[in-house]
């Protein structure tokens, strides 16, 4: 009997190792700070395909991966469009991709975004990644996770990973504004100083 609880728990932790070490694979992989970002076609929530080439003008891209039932993402909503308010004009526009399983999450399916986009008034692209094929070429687990993408004669260059900033509770209580801070010093042909923080939110759905 002793012998049987014993195998019981050697089992059990053994799957719980390969378990660990599956997710911290799943999590190391995905573009690194330099790589160069593969472009992509995704459906956007008024039925149009949308790929980075479409934006002959851009200087680079903010991508974000978002949804509409994470509360961490509806949190960083008006911080999101605010980013877009501020930087599309500059040639870097937001670009928003929703990576949820909609089966998991039925609350992020494409009717339901067309609906949140609505009501937010979203300036920017909001794209489902509906084989969920791009998020992971990112290594986003978070929603909302954060890209800043460099346009360059290499292609886009992944300049910055992370958070929107270091307060997901309260806007006005923000001391960092990590995107801002990095594409301001992409805007002036400056190194960024943090290029990688810990995103703060809900785990993708598979």
């Amino acid at each position: 009997m002793k012998k049987t609880i014993k195998l019981f728990f050697a089992a059990c932790l053994l799957l719980l190792i390969s378990a660990f070490t599956a997710s911290k694979t799943m999590y190391s992989n995905g573009y690194k700070i330099g790589d160069v970002a593969d472009d992509f076609s995704l459906k956007n929530i008024d039925g149009k395909m949308v790929s980075l080439a479409d934006y002959e003008d851009a200087k680079g891209f903010i991508v974000t991966f978002t949804c509409n039932t994470c509360p961490f993402a509806v949190k960083y909503e008006d911080r999101i469009i605010a980013l877009n308010k501020k930087y599309a004009s500059k040639g870097y526009p937001v670009i928003a991709i929703m990576p949820n399983n909609t089966k998991v999450q039925p609350g992020d399916a494409l009717p339901e975004m067309k609906k949140r986009a609505k009501e937010k008034g979203f300036t920017f692209p909001y794209l489902i990644d509906e084989d969920q094929t791009v998020y992971p070429k990112y290594g986003a687990t978070k929603t909302p996770h954060m890209f800043v993408l460099q346009k360059t004669k290499k292609g886009n260059i992944v300049k910055y990973i992370g958070a929107i900033d270091d307060n997901y509770q309260d806007a006005s209580a923000v001391t960092t504004k990590y995107v801002e801070l990095a594409v301001d010093a992409l805007l002036s042909g400056k190194e960024i100083n943090e290029k990688e923080t810990k995103a703060i939110g809900c785990s993708i759905k598979v």
